[in-house]
């Protein structure tokens, strides 16, 4: 994960009375090629490297995802969209979207060839 850039500071807001760090912390209305604007959560414990990513009234679309992935991530750092089993399976926001990047190795990819 990319140390947060002196451009995304503007967009920091306190989360639960929480400034947050260079890789934690919560950003509102960034502004997104699409013209959407994002409100955008990062963190870094217990493991792993997390970006949430919600638009209101809407999922966040492929393109908007990418722009996110290339704002908080390094451009050789492969991270997930995971969708879990259904029996743990949890919903809080129906509009979130969410990166995960394992702090401790690779992420397991197909061969390029089938990508």
């Amino acid at each position: 994960m990319k140390p947060v850039s002196n451009s995304l500071e503007k967009y920091r807001v306190a989360l639960y009375g929480n400034e947050g760090d260079k890789y934690n912390g919560a950003f509102r209305n960034i502004p997104l090629p699409s013209g959407a604007k994002a409100s955008v959560i990062i963190s870094n414990g217990g493991g792993w490297e997390h970006v949430s990513v919600s638009i209101k009234g809407r999922c966040p679309r492929w393109q908007e995802m990418c722009y996110i992935k290339d704002l908080f991530f390094e451009d050789e750092e492969e991270v997930v969209q995971f969708h879990p089993k259904k029996s743990e399976y949890v919903n809080v926001h129906n509009t979130c979207l969410h990166l995960w990047r394992p702090t401790d190795g690779d992420i397991l990819t197909p061969p390029k060839i089938f990508v």
